[in-house]
């Protein structure tokens, strides 16, 4: 039985092209290619039809591929098992965020991982795209709100709630608010995608905010810097600018209301037995996201 050209024809499938496939596997697209048709001669059916544009599995290759899942999956969790039993995480991790929280809550729990752990590597996927994590062999992925896919396993993480914020310098000259019915009189850097009203919670009453902003952006990070500079009240969660609270750059509004009530959950693949090397990474970010959370409930 011919493993290799079995895991090959999984990935494959898993990641809808040869190609993708090559990358992950590090192989050679024609080495990929000759495994599956090799492995399609010594079964004698055709399990993927091949395009110019795209792949499609036949029928056969579609029950060929659920077994061969499970098979793969069982082996994986004897070897992970197995693994289990050494002191210490290794070999690689594939971690996926958006952007700005890539920036601001994955590179913190990154540099301490590879710190504590030496003989593990971080592969960084920074992309606003949403990642299949399976077909492009994600370990773990940052994702918000609720998990939609029953074929992931979610840990919440930190609090997504936005909040607002400003520079020393702005508030020195145009005044702090202290009602949401305040935020009016003053310019905001809006997050795009959010209206001009927006309804903030206490947690006892709801208040309408009403919105005035002339620079508007979809990159939270952008927001940040806007804020800093001066140039406006900041809505945005807490955990990315933790840094710049504690040194004072940026001072918190109106820090008892908040808008939403999400969360950033740390995301990866079901499986019978989870490696070292992801267990250490999600106690780890767990650890950090408890640090997060005390400062933004300070």
């Amino acid at each position: 039985m011919g493993l290799d050209e079995i895991a090959v024809f999984v990935k494959v499938v898993q990641a809808g092209s040869f190609t993708q496939a090559a990358r992950l596997l590090g192989m050679p697209n024609t080495t990929v290619s000759a495994k599956v048709a090799a492995l399609e001669k010594r079964l004698g059916v055709t399990l993927i039809q091949r395009t110019t544009r795209k792949l499609h599995v036949t029928q056969a290759g579609e029950l060929y591929f659920r077994r061969c899942v499970e098979a793969i999956e069982g082996i994986q969790a004897a070897e992970n098992e197995v693994a289990s039993t050494k002191a210490e995480p290794q070999g690689l991790l594939r971690v996926t965020a958006a952007v700005d929280v890539g920036h601001s809550l994955l590179l913190p729990i990154v540099r301490n991982f590879v710190k504590r752990y030496a003989k593990v590597e971080v592969d960084l996927v920074i992309t606003n795209r949403v990642v299949d994590l399976i077909g492009e062999g994600i370990d773990v992925a940052f994702r918000a709100g609720e998990l939609a896919d029953s074929s992931l396993i979610a840990r919440k993480f930190v609090s997504a709630d936005m909040r607002f914020w400003a520079a020393p310098a702005y508030l020195k000259k145009f005044g702090t608010p202290t009602h949401p019915r305040d935020i009016v009189k003053h310019e905001t850097i809006r997050f795009s995608e959010f209206q001009s009203r927006l309804e903030l919670s206490n947690g006892k009453e709801t208040q309408i905010a009403e919105i005035r902003s002339r620079i508007s952006s979809d990159d939270l990070d952008t927001i940040k810097l806007l804020t800093m500079n001066g140039d406006g009240i900041g809505l945005f969660p807490t955990f990315i600018c933790d840094d710049e609270v504690r040194k004072g750059k940026l001072v918190p509004i109106l820090a008892d209301w908040s808008y939403g009530s999400g969360h950033f959950s740390l995301v990866y693949p079901a499986q019978k037995f989870v490696s070292p090397k992801i267990q250490a990474f999600i106690e780890l970010a767990l650890e950090q996201g408890k640090a997060c959370t005390k400062l933004q409930n300070r």
